[in-house]
């Protein structure tokens, strides 16, 4: 378990309110921030029912592993592992791509939903390897004070999820006037947070609060972070040890070189074809 580091308030280097496209607000993409975030390369906020909304229909990944937190209403899903249910309020839904896997999701009928959907970058011994999905519950999310631990460990907390490098993402909902401090864990020098709703003041952001929608990025340090809601908030934090692989990108694929790029795109070009077949996909 990683010891904690203790020492002054981290500073907030950049601040994003993203790219809008209907009802997803992109904050983090493989191209931009996820660069110098990563092994988190893509972060998507989401808002939207299904009378706005049709949700995402069939489609392929490699190299990667999603993260999809519902933090209000709930979606039905599907995955090429075998998997398929509905992901309720409260839930997690983490599918670890590997060398290929095809998935969808979209609201249930006349439900408002919200969270966030998150990237992370595989490192070379997970970038290849079979498909793997899980779907928690929120009864089997465990927490710590306001935080609930969606991958990683804090404290004595730890998610069912073992997550393919040193990370943690957490879900932290604050009242009003409270406040709360990350004790950043040992290592962790890359390190974000993404407000969903409410305002914060983070860091030294006391005269320039958080407000809902943004991202801000941490330095590089190993100082804590320290959060107080001005109003009741909702927000997401990741922190990692650094991703030191690079991002070879396709469409819907993030690897660390090259080969191991093709290789997933004729994993998941071959899998779409048998999909097909099978009717399967969206015309």
């Amino acid at each position: 378990m990683n010891t904690a580091i203790t020492t002054a308030n981290r500073a907030i280097v950049y601040r994003t309110m993203g790219s809008k496209h209907g009802p997803i607000t992109r904050l983090m993409s493989p191209s931009d921030l996820g660069e110098h975030l990563k092994p988190f390369v893509f972060l998507d906020h989401f808002e939207a029912d299904s009378s706005s909304f049709g949700g995402f229909g069939m489609h392929p990944h490699s190299g990667i592993a999603t993260l999809t937190w519902m933090m209000q209403g709930s979606a039905s899903y599907e995955d090429t592992t075998g998997k398929e249910g509905v992901l309720p309020e409260g839930g997690v839904e983490w599918m670890q791509a590997g060398g290929g896997v095809w998935h969808s999701s979209s609201p249930t009928r006349g439900a408002a939903m919200r969270g966030f959907q998150l990237w992370v970058a595989l490192p070379p011994t997970h970038e290849n390897a079979a498909a793997y999905s899980s779907y928690m519950a929120p009864d089997v999310i465990p927490q710590n004070g306001p935080a609930r631990i969606l991958l990683g460990q804090y404290g004595s907390a730890k998610s069912t999820v073992t997550p393919p490098s040193d990370m943690n993402y957490l879900a932290v909902n604050l009242k009003a006037g409270e406040s709360w401090t990350y004790l950043t864990p040992a290592g962790h020098t890359v390190a974000w947070a993404a407000l969903s709703r409410g305002t914060v003041s983070a860091g030294e952001l006391a005269d320039a609060p958080m407000t809902a929608g943004e991202l801000v990025v941490f330095d590089s340090s190993a100082a804590s972070m320290r959060f107080t809601a001005l109003q009741d908030a909702e927000f997401v934090i990741g922190s990692a040890v650094p991703h030191g692989y690079d991002l070879v990108l396709g469409r819907y694929s993030v690897h660390t070189n090259r080969e191991a790029l093709q290789q997933g795109e004729a994993t998941i070009k071959q899998m779409g074809v048998a999909l097909a077949a099978q009717r399967r996909l969206q015309k």
